[in-house]
């Protein structure tokens, strides 16, 4: 091949299709538990979190209510992974073996999300989230009725591997996958760049500007108990019955189970199993969908 600025350009938009297919093909979880949210600057602040819009008969003026400034911030942070390919290989027409390599790549940046977003869930049971308190912690502060400061589990404790009851039907989440930019395919393929010049070799690459963070907990439950009925509606209950700031019910309803590998058969077979355990009817079937993920291992 004649190495020439149509030549390189032909083979960076071949490699990059290679790579954009399988980007889109490849399977990928992440939005079905988190919010995607545009970033359009270094960081953003969620000073909404934890503040429930309420509906109430109008009598008199408007009681207007102010959002509570938690302060939680997500900073932006830049992701790469980059691959050499011989200025000989394109000489001698050796382009075609690298198309695993850039389908590979493509994959790797769909893979990417639901690494970090099950990650985040995951260490869950240590990292804080909008309210100062691990996002899995049995004294999550919240005001009852009366005004007073009360403390509020969404935590199972155990010694088990852990599995998560989400409510993800509303549009905050219970995690948040925050995009300045997305998996961008780039190259360094110049004759005179220096890399080049120096190495004999051509570069490309993926960059991406993303973050994950934590959204509301009052639609989560983290649990490390042996995964049951038992514990599977117990936890539901719990998130069923939560109430908001001023002891008002937040209508919570639970809609997926996540769960590592290792639990995945005990999982379906609470919520695609008609019967149960003892051979009548299983009345959690269909509450919820299952979601097993290799991230939570």
């Amino acid at each position: 091949m004649i190495i020439n600025g149509q030549t390189l350009d032909l083979a960076f938009r071949g490699f990059k299709t290679i790579f954009s297919e399988a980007s889109a093909e490849a399977p990928s979880h992440y939005d079905k538990i988190a919010m995607v949210v545009p970033s359009s600057s270094r960081d953003e602040t969620y000073g909404w979190l934890g503040n429930f819009p309420t509906m109430r008969e109008w009598v008199g003026p408007r009681q207007v209510k102010q959002f509570e400034a938690h302060g939680f911030t997500i900073r932006n942070k830049t992701f790469e992974t980059t691959v050499e390919v011989d200025r000989v290989d394109f000489e001698d027409d050796r382009l075609g073996v690298f198309k695993p390599a850039f389908a590979e790549m493509g994959q790797a940046a769909a893979r990417h999300p639901d690494e970090m977003i099950f990650s985040l869930l995951k260490n869950g049971f240590t990292s804080t989230c909008y309210d100062g308190q691990p996002f899995f912690s049995a004294n999550h502060p919240v005001t009852d009725a009366d005004g007073n400061v009360t403390t509020v589990s969404n935590l199972d404790e155990g010694t088990g591997p852990a599995w998560f009851l989400l409510d993800t039907s509303r549009a905050v989440r219970p995690l948040i996958w925050q995009e300045r930019t997305g998996y961008e395919f780039q190259q360094l393929n110049g004759t005179e760049d220096e890399y080049v010049f120096r190495n004999d070799k051509f570069l490309y690459g993926i960059r991406a500007r993303v973050n994950a963070g934590f959204g509301l907990w009052q639609l989560a439950h983290g649990s490390k108990k042996p995964l049951g009925l038992g514990e599977y509606a117990q936890a539901r209950a719990a998130m069923m019955e939560r109430k908001a700031d001023g002891g008002r019910i937040l209508g919570v309803t639970p809609t997926v189970l996540v769960v590592p590998p290792a639990l995945e058969s005990f999982a379906r077979q609470i919520l695609n199993c008609e019967l149960g355990e003892s051979g009548g009817s299983n009345p959690w079937s269909g509450t919820a969908q299952v979601l097993v993920t290799p991230y939570l291992s």
